[in-house]
């Protein structure tokens, strides 16, 4: 274990003990108990982790204390000798297991998600795989047992994704789905090629952590919100009611739209949802940037131009550029159900990258 977390255990150790004291306070206010229990409840396996990783050295030490006793006889030395064996493969287990449990997370993790999905070059084509990426999108979040709300969807006459703004919602949407942000490009023959071209088309992702009414004031007044007539499917209501809903936040530029509902005020409200979101995203972006290059990880700053992934069908083979790896049967990831095959090593990366930095900041 790296020194800069050894040196965290008892710190740790002592913060929770000082929790449990408050929690067993029946007077405590309501709103800290809240606050309290949750804190309690993120230290708690890793007090536990901690506790195992002590009690195993403890044996050890006793173990080695009846192998350094001169008067202990064979039969005894060697099973002291093989337990100690044993332990030690326990206490690296127990180290490495506590040591993941140290490393800083990112504190947006187990916030809900907004994802955005926006056809880039390639025209028709281009709309059509982003289709396919919000049905992969889409799937994925059903696997992982989370909500879905469909928030803006703009279509092509073939049934191709232009534009699509989704919610997800569930437990650490955004820890698993946040690299997912950026170019995802397509190397195939679009159905609608005569002479078997290959066509290369594109669409960006973008996975924007929800925020809440105190992690971003939002002005009124640098607030324009105009209503229209939604796009697309909706028989007559779509024809009758200005029911979507644009907001322009003027002092950035930032828009937001939300046509999905009947309601107009649902619209507004789910429109400024996705405000919030970004501008959370964009504060987050330059404290992350202010902080130190080292915080932009090797499997990606989020940079929402940056190439991330090709999905190549006639060698039926998808790429991850920033980790080199290489999956084939795309139609299976696609289809969200090796889509955690990507995002495991993409998350592992980023441990790795995090246990970097605080080895070298040590």
């Amino acid at each position: 274990m790296i020194p800069v977390l050894k040196n965290r255990l008892e710190e740790i150790i002592n913060k929770f003990s000082e929790i449990e004291a408050q929690l067993s306070d029946n007077e405590i206010d309501i709103n800290i108990r809240m606050n309290l229990s949750k804190e309690h409840a993120e230290l708690s396996p890793i007090v536990s982790a901690i506790n195992d990783l002590k009690n195993c050295q403890k044996e050890i030490d006793g173990a080695q204390e009846i192998l350094d006793d001169k008067e202990t006889d064979q039969l005894l030395r060697d099973e002291a000798l093989t337990e100690i064996n044993h332990l030690k493969k326990d206490l690296e287990h127990l180290s490495e297991k506590t040591q993941k449990l140290l490393i800083p997370k990112d504190p947006d993790d187990n916030r809900n998600a907004i994802l955005e999905i926006r056809a880039g070059t390639g025209g028709d084509e281009a709309a059509l795989f982003g289709s396919n990426l919000l049905k992969m999108y889409t799937r994925y979040s059903e696997i992982q047992k989370w909500n879905i709300e469909i928030l803006s969807l703009s279509e092509n006459d073939i049934g191709g994704c232009k534009e699509a703004s989704i919610k997800i919602s569930g437990n650490n949407v955004f820890g698993r789905l946040k690299f997912e942000s950026g170019v995802h490009r397509v190397q195939r023959i679009p159905l609608t090629e005569t002479q078997g071209r290959i066509h290369t088309s594109a669409a960006t992702v973008a996975i924007l952590p929800v925020a809440e009414e105190v992690d971003i004031d939002i002005n009124t007044s640098d607030l324009r919100i105009d209503t229209y007539r939604a796009q697309g499917a909706g028989g007559q209501h779509v024809n009758k009611t200005e029911s979507a809903v644009r907001i322009t936040h003027i002092p950035t530029g930032t828009v937001t739209q939300c046509q999905d509902g009947k309601s107009q005020h649902k619209n507004k409200a789910k429109a400024l949802e996705m405000l919030r979101a970004k501008l959370y995203t964009n504060e987050k972006e330059i404290r992350d940037s202010e902080r130190s290059e080292k915080r932009k990880l090797l499997v990606g700053s989020g940079d929402r131009s940056e190439r991330i992934r090709t999905y190549n069908y006639p060698q039926d083979r998808i790429t991850d550029h920033r980790i080199q790896l290489s999956l084939n049967r795309i139609d299976e990831v696609l289809s969200g159900t090796r889509l955690n095959e990507i995002i495991d090593v993409l998350l592992a990366q980023e441990e790795s990258d995090r246990l970097s930095q605080l080895s070298d900041s040590n």
